[in-house]
């Protein structure tokens, strides 16, 4: 019984939280490889079709406790000029007992205000849908101090509702460009639930509304090299290093991400460091291959947090994406030069 206990604790805080689901959202470690969630100005940047699959298991130690998958597509329309996407994810929490399934639509405005500057603004409308297995949880009158769980609850569960479904909405921004021939530079904002949408299976709960912003800068390694050929793409063989900071702040969750790729070839490499307000969370390491018309990459979360005294083995990350060829690959569209992973 003693060597559960944090498992227990872990199961403990989920159901407190599942009462009124007040959450965070989840937040995958290769932010850029999955764009339309980290922003949805994002829709369109890449120009051509893209095609993107990401999936995250967090903490596998105590049983795949969260697991999250997602999709999404987008493209430039050059009658809208902008972008627009498609794109679903869905949480899998408590070993599948709280799910949550986003389907969501984005269009991005691109504005090109200079030579050497460019604006994208986006909008997502979004189907957000909770369901909850009421008779998977465990609840504090059904513990037994020397055996554990082993009464039946006198929770109502019979009466509470198992969906909960609303619409939500969201917006970013993201601006780029090119300082030099050597080195380009992007920023980006996002509010995501602008409209904290009520949530609550049982009383009122408001889902909160998450604040992302991100700044990042990308230049060849070679001082005498360039960053782009006179298309605008990379060189193939270019050395290029790419410093990043990404804060993400969601009610009393706060996080800040920091740290730097280098990419030469096709092969990409990054590493991250992760915190919060209280503590150092975790280390992110990353590694990742780029052809012409698709990517791939893994990322491994290195807990050191007391979390890590659990025993939660970090967080494992798949990301795939694929480019599908189209007729603005040879033209002097903008497209932002920031990583992909």
């Amino acid at each position: 019984m003693i060597k559960n206990i944090p498992s227990i604790i872990l199961v403990v805080i989920f159901t407190a939280i599942s009462l009124n689901v007040k959450a965070q959202d989840p937040a995958f470690s290769q932010f850029y490889a999955n764009p339309l969630y980290l922003n949805p100005a994002f829709a369109g940047s890449d120009i051509c079709p893209r095609a993107s699959l990401n999936f995250r298991d967090q903490w596998p130690g105590i049983g795949k406790t969260y697991v999250t998958y997602s999709a999404s597509y987008d493209q430039y329309v050059d009658k809208l000029d902008g972008g627009i996407g498609i794109g679903v994810s869905k949480d899998k929490a408590g070993a599948g007992n709280l799910n949550t399934t986003h389907i969501n639509l984005t269009y991005s405005y691109h504005l090109k205000v200079s030579k050497k500057f460019a604006i994208n603004a986006g909008f997502e409308a979004a189907y957000r849908q909770l369901g909850i297995d009421w008779t998977q949880l465990t609840f504090g009158d059904m513990i037994d101090p020397v055996q554990g769980f082993i009464y039946n609850t006198n929770e109502p569960i019979a009466s509470y509702d198992n969906s909960k479904g609303f619409t939500d909405f969201s917006s970013g921004i993201i601006g780029y460009g090119a300082a030099n021939d050597k080195i380009d530079y992007f920023f980006g904002f996002a509010a995501h639930h602008i409209t904290q949408p009520e949530q609550g299976f049982i009383g009122e709960s408001r889902l909160p509304t998450k604040i992302t912003a991100n700044l990042g800068a990308s230049f060849p390694l070679n001082p005498y090299g360039t960053y782009r050929t006179t298309s605008g793409n990379r060189p193939k063989n270019a050395a290029i290093f790419s410093p990043n900071i990404l804060f993400q702040k969601q009610q009393d969750f706060m996080q800040i991400n920091y740290g730097m790729y280098v990419i030469k070839g096709p092969i990409v490499g990054g590493l991250w460091a992760r915190q919060s307000a209280e503590n150092f969370d975790s280390f992110i390491l990353l590694i990742g291959l780029e052809q012409n018309e698709w990517k791939v990459g893994y990322s491994y979360d290195v807990t050191i947090s007391d979390l890590n005294n659990t025993n939660t083995q970090g967080a494992h990350e798949f990301s795939f994406a694929y480019r599908l060829p189209c007729r603005y690959s040879n033209k002097s569209y903008e497209t932002i030069n920031c990583p992909t992973f």
